[in-house]
């Protein structure tokens, strides 16, 4: 472990300026302002919704890629509109420095979220679109650790757009804790516990070919999820973790199979979701979906008793 720690380490750690909480959040709405992060236009091709099909067992190989005109399912726009930059600009864990904070506050961590979609049919976003996507700086807010460290939790907002307006809108609410200095060992592996029982269940196992795949679609070089050594070895995990947005995605198609049986057309009116801990690699998961009479609640538990992600969704 340290050989490998300290090879990491002396190649790409970065001297802090040891900024506090505060004065990140202050810097980062400073930099950014009421103006655009970025103002990006992309045509939305059917291979790359054809490969997540793939990707989430939802397609055959040999299918044909969807049709110009398809509608693209909920939460699938997110291997669309990927990180552009060069492998030196990344983080030291792999991430996108794009919108990070100060050092020494350079751990991104996706937290939770909202999503929300049109609902008039002639407005929403399908393959062969040109789509502009527009994303904005929400709000930069200084927390407190149960360890006592700082952190922050930074909102942005990414609206996509076609020729009809606007037919999503993205917020999504990252953590950046500070960079690891000194290696973190893996707790011991937890006592399994029975999957919780629902109305409505799907259980889920990631490989680390889906990992992979998924990472290569989204062009997220994050270590977390596919450097199980960097995993175990510097960040305290106890192997590769499950990326957030595809749990999203599969709490989302649950929903679309559930509510609207697999209907090509087939969008709520919004999910508000949020992380709550890791699932791994190899590692089975369970995803709970309950209707009421005002939308549907929808959680995700690991094989270990622990609530992984939950949220709501309208329709």
């Amino acid at each position: 472990m340290a050989q490998f720690a300290r090879r990491c380490f002396s190649t790409t750690v970065r001297r802090s300026n040891n900024a506090s909480a505060s004065e990140a959040c202050f810097e980062i709405l400073a930099r950014f302002g009421n103006k655009p992060i970025s103002v990006r236009q992309q045509l939305l091709d059917a291979n790359q919704l054809h490969l997540l099909n793939i990707t989430l067992g939802r397609s055959s190989t040999s299918a044909q890629a969807p049709a110009n005109g398809t509608p693209i399912p909920a939460g699938y726009h997110l291997v669309f509109f990927t990180p552009s930059i060069m492998e030196a600009e990344l983080g030291l864990d792999g991430t996108d420095r794009t919108v990070n904070p100060l050092s020494p506050f350079t751990r991104r961590m996706w937290a939770g979220g909202e999503l929300r979609w049109t609902q008039d049919e002639s407005s929403l976003l399908r393959v062969g679109q040109e789509v502009q996507e527009t994303t904005r700086m929400l709000a930069a807010e200084p927390k407190k650790l149960k360890s006592g460290g700082e952190m922050l939790v930074v909102g942005v907002e990414k609206t996509f757009e076609n020729e009809k307006g606007i037919a999503l809108v993205d917020r999504r609410n990252w953590v950046f804790q500070k960079e690891i200095t000194i290696p973190k060992e893996p707790p011991p592996l937890p006592e399994s516990k029975f999957l919780p029982e629902g109305d409505i269940t799907r259980d889920v196992k990631q490989t680390y070919t889906s990992l992979f795949r998924f990472s290569a679609l989204t062009f997220n070089a994050h270590r977390i999820h596919y450097l199980p050594e960097w995993c175990r070895k510097v960040e305290g995990h106890r192997d590769a973790v499950v990326h957030g947005p595809l749990n999203l995605i599969n709490m989302l198609d649950l929903w679309r199979d559930t509510a609207k049986n697999r209907e090509e057309v087939a969008l709520p009116a919004s999910i508000s979701y949020r992380a709550m801990s890791p699932l791994y690699v190899n590692e089975q998961y369970r995803i709970l979906l309950k209707k009421d009479n005002n939308g549907w609640n929808t959680e995700i538990w690991d094989s270990f008793g622990k609530l992984s992600m939950k949220g709501r969704i309208t329709s």
